[in-house]
């Protein structure tokens, strides 16, 4: 079982499916419809919750009690930061070498640290939604603060976790790595951006790391690499948002 917003919850649900076995996804009451249908088309039991009141991590340890089943974290797991760091391995092969800088969406930071393990001479800059810009705040602070219990509304459904990790702030202020947040206006910049010039589909979520650029938060150096890490987006959003 695992919990997640919809990427992850997907993975999971593709691989439990593939293995033959039954798969338990907490996925907040919000998530985009297309999230929870292709989950759910994956054959994978969904329970929601209210992040804003809920924990997510709390319903997930009641029913692996009850159950016996394992939860697989999308983000706070030594073998999960391992597995998302072999995009980084994908890039170095892509680009022949190690790249100049590395400009990453940041929920959890499961993604984002484990580039960074993968690509040690890049300089690591994570990206999050204004307001949800805990990681930012906890390497600045030097230790792990949460997500305010007002915090706003964002369109970035994909990357709005309350609180990170032991093992991926470890990782990210080990790295030294530049943190930046960036509005909903400017995401929706983003994702327009993506779509008018390289027809490209991109999440909320997964377009903050290119709405920094476009918005002239970071500038490109030497073999600027920017992650856009999922293309989940409901179709009447995205149509919106490039009209």
């Amino acid at each position: 079982m695992a919990f997640s917003s919809g990427n992850h919850a997907r993975g999971v649900a593709i691989a439990a499916k593939r293995l033959g076995i039954r798969a338990i996804i907490v996925m907040p009451s919000d998530a985009p419809a297309v999230k929870l249908e292709g989950t759910r088309a994956e054959g994978a039991e969904i329970i929601l919750y209210d992040r804003r009141n809920e924990s997510r991590e709390a319903i997930a340890a009641k029913i692996s009690e009850e159950t016996g089943a394992t939860v697989v974290p999308s983000f706070d797991d030594p073998d999960i930061v391992a597995g998302q760091g072999t995009a980084g391995l994908e890039i170095i092969e892509q680009l022949g070498r190690q790249p100049g800088q590395i400009v990453i969406p940041c929920g959890g930071g499961g993604l984002a640290s484990g580039i960074a393990l993968a690509c040690p001479e890049a300089q690591i800059v994570i990206v999050e939604p204004e307001g949800w810009d805990d990681m930012g705040r906890s390497l600045d602070l030097g230790e792990i603060v949460p997500v305010a219990a007002d915090a706003p509304s964002t369109i970035c459904d994909a990357i709005m976790t309350p609180r990170v990790s032991p093992i991926t702030f470890g990782i990210l202020q080990a790295r030294r790595a530049a943190s930046l947040s960036v509005s909903d206006v400017e995401v929706e910049d983003a994702i327009r951006f993506a779509w008018d010039k390289h027809q490209i589909v991109v999440e909320p979520g997964a377009a903050v790391g290119l709405a920094a650029l476009v918005a002239g938060k970071t500038a490109p150096s030497d073999a600027t690499v920017v992650i856009l890490s999922g293309g989940n987006i409901d179709p009447a959003l995205h149509a919106r948002i490039v009209a």
